[in-house]
């Protein structure tokens, strides 16, 4: 059953996302060349320490860290390493944060140093494809017009969307209904209603969409070593407009 949040509900997820937000913020100038995501991972746990946060998806179904670090061609929950960052890599940083039992989810890919022009594209294009599906979010439309508007925005500039990992419903636990797909058809799947909170978190590659995942049962990379990028909001759906959760 997908749940219908009040506003005070809404308020206390917001401030994880405030939290989160923030978290981000401070990573966007920490992040650079030699830096591992080991210390990252480590920086992020001792900072949401400090707000009386938690990282949830550590320990989640066996997940071993506080964020998923995601270099280069990995698309998703990449285990922090000691392997410093380069220069012209691109990396992303996903976590959730609970912070007095509600929950806030956000995924933001980093240039490292300089980058080339086609990943410079990729994380333009990835970012935009978000707010996209994000202006969908409105009381009366489908997920499915949320998964459309995705879709389109990545394609009409030669991405391809990544297709096993989706958005979702989040509050008090991490995945909640409904399934939210980053491509699809418009005017199909469930009715968006205010109250309903969410992540939209599309990944898209320079290559194919294809996907394998590495020994460890959590590392996903494309399947022809494109490089790919992912952001992700989470929002409550309102009367009026989506609201932005974790907006840094």
């Amino acid at each position: 059953m997908i749940t219908i949040n009040t506003n005070e509900e809404i308020q206390k997820i917001a401030r994880s996302g405030e939290i989160l937000a923030a978290c981000h913020r401070e990573l966007a100038k920490r992040i650079k060349p030699g830096v591992t995501t080991w210390e990252i991972d480590q920086w992020v746990e001792d900072y949401l320490a400090q707000n009386e946060a938690i990282p949830a998806q550590k320990d989640f179904m066996g997940y071993p860290y506080a964020t998923c670090a995601s270099v280069n061609d990995t698309v998703c929950h990449g285990f922090p390493q000691k392997t410093p960052l380069k220069d012209g890599d691109i990396v992303t940083i996903d976590m959730v944060v609970d912070y007095k039992g509600w929950l806030a989810d956000s995924a933001w890919s980093y240039a490292v140093g300089s980058i080339s022009k086609a990943n410079t594209h990729l994380l333009k294009i990835t970012e935009a494809a978000l707010y996209k599906g994000i202006e969908q979010a409105i009381p009366g439309n489908q997920i499915g017009d949320i998964s459309h508007a995705v879709q389109s925005h990545a394609e009409a500039h030669h991405l391809s969307v990544v297709r096993p990992f989706l958005g979702h419903g989040i509050g008090r636990k991490l995945h909640e209904p409904p399934e939210v797909p980053h491509y699809g058809k418009a005017g199909t799947g469930p009715l968006l209603k205010a109250g309903m909170v969410i992540t939209i978190e599309p990944i898209l590659t320079l290559g194919s969409h294809h996907v394998h995942i590495l020994e460890d049962g959590w590392t996903a990379k494309t399947i022809d070593g494109s490089w790919s990028a992912q952001y992700e909001h989470t929002i409550a759906i309102t009367e009026h407009k989506p609201l932005i959760l974790t907006k840094q």
